[in-house]
């Protein structure tokens, strides 16, 4: 069974504007910019929380930061939907890079997740200097919208497992999402349907099938989506574009259909990825997105061997960084190799592109590690390797502990037991409860 795959952003939730209260009482409510906390879970060990900056002004927030403290003993995980940084138990979330303004009227939320359970609240909260529960604000603060040095930093990492409607039994999206918390998903795979022609496994329609149908139900459900462009089989829009500008055109199509914030290419088999044509293609297609579409998070997926890219994958990230391409986050697949540890392969294997990035852009580890993703293969891999569900628990405990950008499998579909089923489209070949990846993946 080859897998065509992958992962998968970082995103914001426009969530509609609710009352969710600080830490005490709830304050009444203000005319101007507000951020409101609440507890999403609590599991004993650890919690998820969520806040909501709603604009209750009449001008639209150039940018927003929020701040806050958190009771001693108490630390953040992991963070999505904002920028995140800290300074012991003071933590700053500032507006993600691709949603800039916030218009009068409109929420936007991120959350994060920590330890230990029972978090009381936050304390000393500000939003862009003001107190959280409202005030007279600023809407000209631009909250730091960006980092010119680094204007393809992702937002902050984020899971979203591959499902794949065109094989292996698909399950229910929404399913799948009450049970794991799980809130994306990489939707695989847009092909071309005949030239430079963008479809759903390159037969299926763009708009009114199947596919929109679910993404309709995920978002409708509090999630979204990251359609990936490409995988191993199929006829690919890459070599079937004639140009970066027509090849943009199909990627745009499929961006306006959906109003993505995020879009993967996987760039796999041969016919691109061990082509410079189509790979030069390919990079010139994503820098004229990443214009047109400013904000756009853009994902590229690749193999690689158990020491870091290929001679193909090294030129891909060399040629990025000649062709000026901002790519938001370069995906390795560790699997495959024939390897008896999966961990100690997958760790090297990204320790050895992140050694590639630092070389090639002259980053820092933290910012390498920000442009890394994982996308591994749950279960048995089409060479056999094993990669149960603790390996998969490590293998993720250390992406979160590095803050990598992406945390993807190949796939949902087979995230459901069948110990001794082989190589299988809809099981994962091992012993395991239904959709465990799945939720060891959304604790990313």
């Amino acid at each position: 069974m080859s897998r065509s795959r992958w992962r998968p952003l970082t995103l914001l939730l426009a969530l509609a504007a609710a009352t969710l209260g600080l830490a005490g009482p709830q304050a009444a409510a203000a005319e101007g910019p507000t951020a409101t906390f609440t507890t999403v879970s609590d599991w004993g060990t650890g919690f998820e929380a969520k806040i909501t900056v709603t604009n209750g002004g009449s001008a639209a927030l150039n940018g927003w930061t929020v701040e806050f403290d958190l009771p001693s003993g108490y630390s953040i995980a992991s963070a999505w939907d904002a920028r995140h940084t800290s300074s012991g138990t003071h933590h700053t979330f500032r507006n993600p890079s691709w949603a800039p303004t916030l218009a009068a009227g409109a929420s936007a939320s991120f959350g994060f997740t920590g330890s230990p359970g029972g978090l009381p609240g936050i304390e000393n909260c500000l939003l862009n200097g003001n107190p959280c529960d409202g005030g007279p604000g600023d809407p000209g603060d631009p909250g730091d919208p960006g980092d010119p040095g680094d204007p393809g930093t992702p937002a902050g990492g984020h899971g979203a497992p591959y499902l794949y409607l065109g094989w292996g039994n698909p399950p229910s999206a929404t399913t799948v999402m009450n049970a794991t918390g799980i809130r994306w998903f990489t939707m695989a795979f847009v092909l071309s349907s005949g030239g430079c022609n963008p479809a759903w496994d390159g037969t299926r329609p763009l708009l009114g099938g199947v596919d929109a149908q679910v993404i309709a139900q995920i978002r409708a459900n509090g999630g979204d989506v990251v359609p990936s462009f490409g995988g191993w089989s199929g006829n690919k829009l890459g070599p079937n574009c004639a140009s970066a500008e027509a090849l943009a055109g199909a990627y745009q199509k499929v961006i306006d259909a959906y109003g993505l914030k995020a879009i993967d290419i996987d760039i796999e088999n041969t016919d691109e990825f061990e082509n410079e044509v189509v790979q030069d293609r390919i990079l010139g297609a994503l820098k004229i997105i990443e214009r047109n579409n400013p904000g756009i998070e853009t994902i590229i997926t690749f193999g690689t061997t158990t020491t870091g890219p290929n001679w193909w994958g090294n030129r891909l990230i060399e040629r990025a960084h000649a062709l000026d391409v901002g790519i938001d986050v370069f995906t390795i697949m560790p699997f495959n190799f024939g390897a008896s540890d999966m961990y100690q392969a997958t760790v090297s294997a990204a320790e050895g592109l992140k050694n590639k990035l630092k070389s090639t852009f002259g980053w820092s580890d933290a910012t390498a590690y920000a442009h890394l993703g994982i996308s591994g293969m749950n279960g048995l891999s089409d060479q056999r390797e094993v990669t149960d569900t603790g390996t998969w628990t490590q293998i993720r405990d250390w992406a979160k502990a590095r803050d990598l950008g992406r945390f993807s499998f190949w796939s949902v579909n087979r995230d459901r037991g069948c110990a001794g089923g082989g190589v299988a489209a809809h099981c994962s070949g091992i012993a395991q409860p239904d959709w465990e990846f799945t939720r060891i993946t959304a604790g990313f």
